[in-house]
C-alpha cells in the first residue's frame, strides 16, 4: 500500500510537470525572428558576412547524445551531451542568403526650385573661415553618425562571439542512488544491494574542434571589420550628397538674389519709361510680375538652403538648435587637377575597396569552415571518474563497502557523421570565390561609370563656362540696352531674360552635377581621390 502511494505521487508530479510545461509554451513571446534587422534581434546590421555559408561554429550534427554514467553494463544515467558543450558562436547570418548586403546611404534628394537665376559678378563665396569643411564633416560623420555608431557595435559583439567559441566545456557532476527498495530489503524480501554513486564526466576534444572554432571566429571578425568599413564608405556617399546640397542651395540663393537685383533694375527703368508714356501699363505690370516671381524664387531658395542644412546636420548628429545656424565652407567649382587614369583607379578599387576586401576575407572564413566541419565529423570522447560508490549491506548484517571507478565513452569512428556538412563547406569555398569575382567586377563597373560621369560633367562645365555663358550674358546685356532705349518691346525683352535664366540654371545644375561626380568617384574607388 505504501509503495502504491509513492507511485501515485510520482504520477501526479509527472502530470503536473507536463501540463505546466505546456502552459509555459503557450505563454511564450510571439516574436517573428525571421524579420531581418528586427530591433533587439541578433541579426547583424552589417548584412550577411561573405563566406558564412559553410556552417556555424557549433558542434557537429549527431554529436549531442547520452553520456554513460559509469563503465560497464550498468544502466545509463541519461546525461545529454549538450550541457557539456560550450555555446557556439551565435549566428548573425542566414545561410540561405548569399553575399553581403551593402548598407544603404541616407538618401538626400535635390531640392526643387522656383524662380529665376542670374550670374553674380563677384567670385564664388566659399563660406566663413570657421565653416564646416568636407574634411571636418567626414571626421564628425565617422564618430557621431547614429547609424554608424549602432553598426560599430557589431565589431565588439564579434569579439565576444570569438571569446564564446573558445570556452572549454565544464565537467559534469552527477549523483544517484540505484536499487532503492519500496520499503526495505530483508531475508524474506532479498534484493539489492542499494548503491549510491557520485560521478564526474569530462569531455575530451580529441579532434581539436575548439581550436577550429576559434580560427573561424577570428576570421569572421576580420570580415565584419571590413563590412563596417564598407558601411562607412556607403555612408560617406550620403554625406557627400548632403554637403553638396548645402553648397548648391547656398549658391542658388546667391544667384536668386542677383536675379532679384536685376529685375528691380529693369522695373525701375520700365517705371521711368511708363511715366514718359514710352511704355504701357501692361508692360509695367509684366515686369512687376516677373520681379515678384524673382522675389518668390529667392524665398524658395532660402527655404531649400535651410532644408539642406538640416539634412546635413541630421547626418552629423548636430543638436536641433544648431542646425539652422550651420555654416559650411566649400565650393562647387572644380579647381583640382584631374584624378589618376582609369586603369589606376580600377586597380585601387580592387586593392582597397572595403566590400571587395570583405569578400576576399570571406574566402578564408569559408576555408576555415571546411577545417571545422572535418573536425566536427566525430564527437568528443568522455572520461568518467566515479570517486565514490557506496553499497549498502546493512539489511544483511554485513559491512558496507565503498569503491571507485574510471571509464571512457567514445564513438567508434566507423562512419563520418558530418559528410553533408563537409561537402557544404567545400562548396561554399567555391561559391565564395565566385562572389569575390563578382564583387571585383562590380567595383570595376562602378569606377568606370563614376569616371565617365566625371569626365562628361567636367567637359560640359568647361563648354558652358567658355562658350555658352558669355554668349547668353552678351545677349542679355544687348537686349537690355535696346529695351532701355525704348527700341525693344517688353515681350521680346522678357523672352531674352527667360533664355538667359535657363542657361544659368543649366550651368548651375552642371556645376553641381560635376561636384557630385568628384565625390562619387571617391565612393566608387573606396579612397579619397578628390577633395
Amino acid at each position: 500500500m505504501r509503495g502504491r502511494s509513492r507511485i501515485e505521487a510520482l504520477a501526479v508530479i509527472a502530470a503536473a510537470a507536463f501540463f505546466s510545461t505546456r502552459a509555459a509554451w503557450g505563454q511564450s513571446a510571439n516574436i517573428d525572428s525571421s524579420v531581418p534587422n528586427l530591433p533587439g534581434s541578433n541579426n547583424s546590421l552589417l548584412g550577411t558576412p561573405p563566406g558564412a555559408g559553410g556552417g556555424s561554429f557549433n558542434v557537429a550534427p549527431g554529436q549531442s547524445g547520452i553520456l554513460g554514467g559509469r563503465p560497464g553494463p550498468t544502466t545509463s544515467h541519461g546525461i545529454p551531451t549538450s550541457i557539456a558543450t560550450p555555446g557556439g558562436m551565435p549566428s548573425a547570418t542566414n545561410p540561405s542568403t548569399l553575399g553581403v548586403t551593402a548598407p544603404q546611404p541616407t538618401a538626400v534628394g535635390a531640392q526643387s526650385f522656383y524662380g529665376s537665376l542670374a550670374l553674380p559678378n563677384e567670385k564664388e563665396d566659399e563660406g566663413p573661415e570657421s565653416g564646416l569643411t568636407v574634411d571636418i564633416a567626414i571626421e564628425r560623420f565617422k564618430t557621431q553618425n547614429l547609424d554608424l555608431l549602432a553598426k560599430q557595435y557589431e565589431i565588439p559583439m564579434a569579439r565576444a562571439d570569438t571569446l564564446n567559441t573558445g570556452l572549454r566545456a565544464n565537467p559534469i557532476f552527477y549523483a544517484d542512488g540505484q536499487l532503492v527498495p519500496y520499503g526495505s530489503y530483508s531475508k524474506a524480501r532479498p534484493g539489492g544491494q542499494t548503491q549510491y554513486d557520485v560521478n564526474i564526466t569530462y569531455p575530451l576534444d580529441v579532434t581539436h574542434k575548439r581550436q577550429a572554432r576559434i580560427v573561424s571566429a577570428q576570421r569572421a571578425e576580420k570580415v565584419l571589420e571590413a563590412l563596417y568599413q564598407d558601411a562607412v564608405r556607403n555612408g560617406l556617399d550620403g554625406l557627400y550628397s548632403a554637403f553638396v546640397d548645402v553648397l548648391a542651395a547656398r549658391q542658388t540663393v546667391i544667384y536668386s538674389r542677383k536675379s532679384v537685383e536685376g529685375y528691380i533694375k529693369v522695373l525701375n527703368a520700365t517705371e521711368k519709361l511708363y511715366k514718359k508714356d514710352q511704355k504701357s501699363r501692361a508692360d509695367f505690370n509684366r515686369v512687376s510680375i516677373q520681379t515678384n516671381n524673382a522675389r518668390y524664387g529667392l524665398q524658395d531658395a532660402e527655404v531649400n538652403l535651410l532644408k539642406a542644412k538640416r539634412s546635413l546636420a541630421t547626418l552629423l548628429n548636430f543638436p536641433r538648435e544648431e542646425a539652422d545656424q550651420l555654416e559650411v565652407r566649400g565650393t562647387i567649382q572644380d579647381h583640382e587637377p584631374p584624378p589618376p587614369s582609369l586603369d589606376e583607379l580600377k586597380k585601387i578599387a580592387i586593392d582597397y575597396r572595403a566590400d571587395v576586401l570583405a569578400f576576399r576575407l570571406g574566402i578564408s572564413v569559408a576555408e576555415a569552415a571546411v577545417t571545422l566541419q572535418k573536425r566536427n565529423a566525430y564527437p568528443d570522447v568522455y572520461v568518467l571518474w566515479q570517486p565514490y560508490t557506496f553499497q549498502n549491506n546493512t539489511p544483511y548484517g554485513l559491512k558496507s563497502p565503498t569503491s571507485w571507478a574510471l571509464g571512457i565513452t567514445g564513438t567508434m569512428p566507423v562512419y563520418n557523421r558530418n559528410q553533408g556538412g563537409i561537402q557544404r563547406a567545400v562548396l561554399n569555398v567555391s561559391q565564395s570565390r565566385l562572389q569575390l569575382e563578382n564583387a571585383e567586377r562590380q567595383a570595376i563597373i562602378d569606377v568606370e561609370i563614376a569616371y565617365r560621369e566625371y569626365e562628361i560633367s567636367r567637359r560640359l562645365v568647361e563648354q558652358l563656362k567658355q562658350d555658352t555663358i558669355p554668349l547668353a550674358f552678351q545677349v542679355k546685356e544687348d537686349t537690355y540696352q535696346l529695351y532701355d532705349r525704348g527700341e525693344l518691346n517688353v515681350v521680346a525683352f522678357l523672352d531674352a531674360e527667360r533664355e538667359y535664366n535657363d542657361t544659368v540654371k543649366l550651368y548651375l545644375d552642371t556645376l553641381v552635377r560635376h561636384r557630385r561626380s568628384m565625390l562619387g568617384l571617391n565612393t566608387a574607388v573606396g579612397l579619397r581621390i578628390l577633395p
